[in-house]
């Protein structure tokens, strides 16, 4: 096994984003403002970023220095979960690896056997274990009126993941080695014996699409906002599986690892301003109103040991409640549909919290937390639990800055947004 070939494996992850750039994963994007408030954005989404979170929400009574035109470019976001440190543990197994090949079996025989003793064991601890990156971007322009609004989004993310496989035949390959003598150690080739195998698996949908809403005058002054989003959606699963050492950053985005599905879908949504100053507000979503699956390709070669994974994109309807002053929203907000996780992942289902305090239109310093109600020890990846979120918003002659931040046993993550509105 040439020492680069698991450096490789690393890379593999930022590669596949590189050649996947315009895609997105199942999970639902978000703004840089809703990132940094847990996640929150269904009853508190500015017009711009409303087409992608609850298109009624363009419709709704924003500050004055909004109401007339939204423009996000870029939005983008990107979290990092290696929660068994399995980047480190890559590292350490070249090490090994390297030593092994480059030991003088002859001398120092003792030293090999020892070598592939430890690889045994790093090889054990890594199997299973995964790294998982998700990537985003958006755009989004938006012109809000007192009759209809109209907007225009395009937006994504990509979820990667990568796994190392210990194959059982190595186990004994390896154990072997650990008594062989001289003349073994010297015919053992790592580059050509070794059957553990590096696995990518990805999962996108790409959407695009416009958002029409309008607000409806109700008794008591209060308000009831009612948005459709039509789009055009694309599907793509992506699994690449090869022994480690015939890994090769030039063969794992191939056309035979993928598969892809097109077609028209739909996000409608709703909310409502009650209070004796309209300072509440209540909104439902309902993204993705026709359902799709798509199963990914498998490689026939029974070797690479691969199964079929089914990426769903079901509706997903999302409730939340919002009130707000002049220096303050505070936000609560619900999935009442559990997601179904593609691949080495955890199901998610989230129940989130977010706050932002707001200093004169000019900066606002926002927090949140989420918690995923269908998060379990049992599920096939990174478990995806509590995550706490901050950020801070900085407005100026109608330009504006977001970031944000994400924390959690499993992933750190951050966001980044430009956008003007006035």
């Amino acid at each position: 096994m040439t020492a680069h070939r698991l450096t490789k494996l690393t890379l593999a992850i930022g590669l596949s984003i590189v050649t996947t750039s315009a895609l997105a994963s199942p999970q639902t994007f978000m703004s840089s403002r809703s990132f940094a408030m847990g996640g929150t954005d269904v009853a508190i989404a500015h017009p711009a970023a409303a087409g992608a979170s609850n298109p009624a929400m363009m419709a709704a009574k924003h500050h004055d220095w909004s109401d007339d035109f939204g423009l996000v470019f870029p939005s983008v976001n990107a979290r990092f979960a290696d929660e068994e440190e399995t980047v480190d543990q890559i590292d350490n197994i070249q090490d090994t690896i390297d030593r092994f090949q480059e030991l003088d079996k002859t001398s120092n025989p003792e030293g090999a056997r020892q070598a592939a003793g430890e690889l045994r064991q790093q090889l054990n601890d890594f199997d299973r274990d995964t790294v998982r990156i998700d990537a985003g971007l958006g755009i989004a322009l938006t012109v809000p009126s007192d009759s209809i609004s109209f907007g225009f989004f395009s937006n994504g993310n990509l979820r990667a993941t990568v796994r190392g496989e210990f194959d059982k035949d190595d186990e004994q390959f390896l154990a072997d080695l650990e008594t062989a003598t001289i003349d073994e150690l010297i015919a053992a080739d790592l580059d050509r014996d070794l059957e553990s195998r590096g696995r990518i698996l990805a999962s996108a949908v790409a959407e695009v699409g416009i958002s029409i809403a309008t607000s409806i005058d109700l008794q008591n002054d209060s308000q009831l906002q009612l948005g459709v989003s039509p789009k055009y959606v694309q599907l793509r699963t992506f699994q690449y599986t090869e022994t480690v050492s015939g890994f090769e950053d030039d063969e794992f985005d191939g056309d035979e690892y993928q598969t892809d599905k097109s077609g028209f879908n739909l996000d409608i949504g709703a909310a409502y301003a009650f209070g004796s100053s309209n300072q509440w507000n209540a909104g439902v979503v309902v993204k993705n109103l026709i359902p799709v699956k798509l199963d990914s390709a498998v490689s026939a070669n029974p070797l690479k040991n691969e199964q079929e994974h089914t990426l769903e994109l079901n509706p997903m309807v999302t409730a939340g409640i919002a009130h707000k002053g002049d220096f303050h929203i505070l936000t609560a907000e619900l999935d009442l549909t559990k997601k179904k996780a593609f691949g080495y992942g955890d199901d998610t289902q989230w129940m989130a919290l977010g706050a932002e305090l707001d200093a004169f239109r000019y900066a606002q310093l926002r927090f949140g937390v989420r918690q995923n109600l269908a998060s379990n020890d049992d599920n096939d990846g990174i478990e995806e639990d509590t995550q706490f979120t901050a950020g801070i918003g900085l407005s100026l002659f109608g330009a504006r800055l977001d970031i944000g931040a994400l924390v959690s046993d499993a992933e750190v993550g951050a966001a980044f947004e430009l956008g003007a509105a006035f």
